[in-house]
């Protein structure tokens, strides 16, 4: 393959995007690299200006466009990071931008979008839905396109990471890259590979939203089947014809993670990493805690976070599902004689343990309870699963009788 992109170009982008960025940090992570034996660290892409790392590209973009064209302004589709970054990119030069998004978007992005001055255009049920009518815009309103990954200046802008990557860890062995339209991955593989070309990198999937993998192994463009997954900023059916080559090229594996592994790496991420990402920024992260890449004690890995812009109501259920996964959250129900006084006499029991009461629930009406007791559920919040398991043998001990409601159990 004879690239068009290379690291020269990605030094040009770095020098176009010095006084716009943060600087963001590489840092260390101590709960995996005791875990796994490796040295691992994270690039906090997620800490970005508009939240992701895709102020680069966009920007690196938008600073070649000629006078007329800005004139006209912008236009672009994404699932909500490039959104942003767009919009940010569009307003530092002071230019009109549209960004037409999937109906079902997550609100917090495209609230800020909205707020960085775009036009914002709700349409369609996934990315590749945004974009075809983001296409007829273009045509009909005579905008230029910038592109989530499909073209050299956002690659180029994107490799920067790269760049930042090896001058803070010149020690790097591997890296791990979340993978949607590819260029991300395209960008951080031109500018490591020609300047350390043992690195090994590792691109990220989605399982519910996979294609490249099926499309190395055809040897052409495949479409996934559906993009409905958690890590919305990489639910890219298809990837670009362009990444694909630089992928297959450059890039050492292609990995993908469940919804639940996704789930985990968000969880870990605000409890060990004291950092918020969304589903595809702990991409990296829930595949080295699943297993799916493997390190060996003594090697240098950096996860690279893309991006922070998760909602926080599906922030907040991740981190409810993963601690009753953990065994942290514990749901309990018994029946208690219907008079006064039995609530307290289990709340008591609960309180000595030593567990925290998040919920309490009377029913009455179901599980065809005698009509002489009335049935409770207890949410509780314990230390891990032995404290649980104290728990309910504090109850049983006390007479009660005791059963767990485990996830795909809750009562109707």
């Amino acid at each position: 393959m004879t690239t068009s992109i290379t690291l020269a170009d990605i030094y040009a982008a770095q020098q176009v995007l010095r006084d716009q960025l943060i600087l963001t940090p590489v840092l260390p992570e101590l709960r995996l690299t005791r875990t796994l034996g490796a040295r691992v660290f994270l690039k906090a892409e997620s800490l970005q200006r508009a939240g992701s790392f895709k102020i680069r590209g966009a920007y690196n973009k938008i600073s070649r466009l000629g006078e007329e064209e800005r004139q006209r302004g912008v236009i672009t589709a994404s699932a909500g990071n490039h959104a942003q970054g767009v919009a940010l990119a569009a307003r530092l030069f002071g230019i009109p931008a549209t960004i037409v998004m999937p109906e079902h978007a997550p609100l917090t992005k495209v609230v800020s979008t909205r707020d960085l001055g775009a036009e914002v255009i709700l349409h369609g049920a996934t990315f590749d839905d945004a974009g075809a009518f983001a296409r007829e815009q273009q045509q009909a309103r005579g905008l230029t396109f910038v592109h989530a990954f499909e073209d050299p200046l956002v690659i180029a802008g994107q490799g920067t990471i790269g760049l930042e990557i090896l001058s803070a860890l010149p020690e790097l062995n591997t890296l791990l890259v979340p993978i949607g339209g590819g260029g991300l991955i395209s960008g951080i593989a031109i500018a490591v590979k020609a300047l350390k070309p043992g690195v090994r990198i590792v691109g990220v999937q989605s399982a519910a939203c996979a294609p490249v993998r099926a499309s190395l192994a055809a040897g052409q463009v495949v479409t996934a089947p559906s993009a409905h997954t958690i890590a919305d900023g990489i639910a890219v059916k298809r990837p670009g014809e362009l990444t694909l080559r630089y992928i297959r090229e450059l890039v050492d594996d292609v990995v993908e993670v469940s919804d639940d592994e996704i789930a985990r790496g968000i969880a870990h991420c605000a409890q060990y990493a004291r950092l918020v990402v969304e589903g595809a920024g702990a991409a990296g992260v829930a595949a080295l805690l699943a297993g799916k890449v493997a390190v060996e004690p003594g090697d240098v890995v950096c996860a690279v976070l893309c991006g922070g812009n998760i909602d926080g109501n599906l922030l907040a259920r991740v981190i409810e599902q993963v601690m009753v996964q953990q065994g942290r959250i514990v749901v309990l129900r018994l029946t208690v004689l219907d008079r006064p006084g039995q609530l307290a006499a289990v709340i008591n029991h609960v309180a000595a343990c030593g567990a925290n009461i998040i919920d309490v629930i009377h029913r009455r009406a179901v599980w065809l309870a005698p009509l002489t007791r009335t049935g409770l559920e207890l949410v509780l919040e314990v230390r891990d699963e032995a404290h649980g398991q104290a728990v309910m043998q504090r109850l049983a001990d006390a007479g009660y009788h005791v059963e767990r409601v485990r996830l795909g159990e809750w009562p109707s």
